[in-house]
């Protein structure tokens, strides 16, 4: 099964912090020569796209790095790669990492990843600063012409919570305003991450998913309790429809276990290829499904952690 992320990167600060080196990364055989070059690279603050993310404040997305200020053009267009998404982690005003996502380009590419934006001085309402759809043309051309107020649809309703946010069964959910025009192409999951900066901008980047290409095989958020001695599930959704409310019920992970644990104690995002060296329960959980590999983003407000965005593949 292709997923719709090709290629997912970190970025984290040098020994200096400031310059960012390559942390790892997770993609297929067919990008070892892409990753050889990552594995080499340094970027200074507002250089490259995890430098233009940290310089920023707030994810970026570069959908034609011809021309632009994407540093490894050719090598990314040699690979099939076509998109970029840079996710920069701050607790406060210091930049923890940056995670880079990568889309590939055929003919079966449906899904999408899009970037919205709300300015308070400017208007009460959220708009498409830019995404990336596959071959979903309709779509992209009604998406670019909406605007969401706070509280309506995937990225509105991501902004109104100041959480991530996923919504299942896009088909059936009218709290997606776009679901007619998303059955249509089999888009069928929606995860939409918000990051509100200093001035009061907020930006909602959202994941739409479908059964042909998923973004992921498997979304989870997981919350720390009330005490915030450990971590809880609180919504996710699975391409093998796995009941995970179930799976997790009385069940916890601790500060610093495994990827999601760690993700808490560090205030690091994480990627991990051998699920098998992860002793959470998630872990646990997740290979007996059959996956192996995880991503997983920490949201962090005020320099605390809110909550543990985490995808498997």
């Amino acid at each position: 099964m292709k997923t719709f992320i090709r290629v997912v990167e970190l970025w984290v600060p040098d020994r200096t912090r400031t310059r960012l080196e390559y942390g790892g990364s997770l993609c297929g055989a067919e990008y070892m020569e892409f990753k050889a070059l990552s594995e080499n690279a340094l970027f200074a603050y507002d250089e490259g796209l995890p430098g233009k993310a940290w310089a920023c404040g707030h994810p970026v997305i570069l959908t034609e790095f011809a021309n632009s200020y994407f540093k490894r053009t050719d090598e990314a267009i040699e690979a099939g790669l076509t998109c970029g998404v840079a996710l920069p982690v701050f607790a406060g005003e210091f930049l923890m990492a940056v995670m880079v996502l990568f889309c590939g380009d055929d003919e079966k590419h449906v899904g999408a990843i899009e970037l919205w934006h709300n300015d308070p001085d400017r208007s009460h309402e959220m708009g498409l600063v830019d995404g990336y759809y596959g071959t979903a043309d309709m779509f992209e051309f009604n998406s670019r012409h909406t605007k969401f107020p706070r509280g309506f649809g995937l990225p509105g309703r991501a902004w109104k919570a100041g959480m991530p946010l996923i919504i299942k069964d896009l088909h059936n959910a009218r709290s997606f305003l776009r679901w007619e025009e998303a059955s249509e192409i089999g888009i069928n999951c929606g995860v939409g991450i918000p990051y509100t900066t200093a001035s009061d901008h907020t930006w909602v980047l959202t994941f739409l998913s479908a059964q042909a290409t998923p973004i992921a095989r498997r979304f989870e958020i997981w919350v720390p309790n009330p005490a915030r001695t450990e971590l809880v599930f609180h919504s996710g959704d699975c391409s093998k429809n796995a009941d995970l409310t179930s799976l997790y019920k009385s069940k916890a992970i601790g500060k610093g276990e495994g990827s999601i644990g760690g993700a808490w104690a560090t205030g690091m995002p994480a990627i991990n290829e051998h699920l098998k060296v992860d002793g959470s329960i998630a872990a646990q959980v997740a290979r007996a499904a059959g996956m192996n590999q995880i991503v997983v983003l920490p949201v962090i407000e005020n320099a605390l952690l809110k909550a543990v965005l985490a995808w498997y593949l």
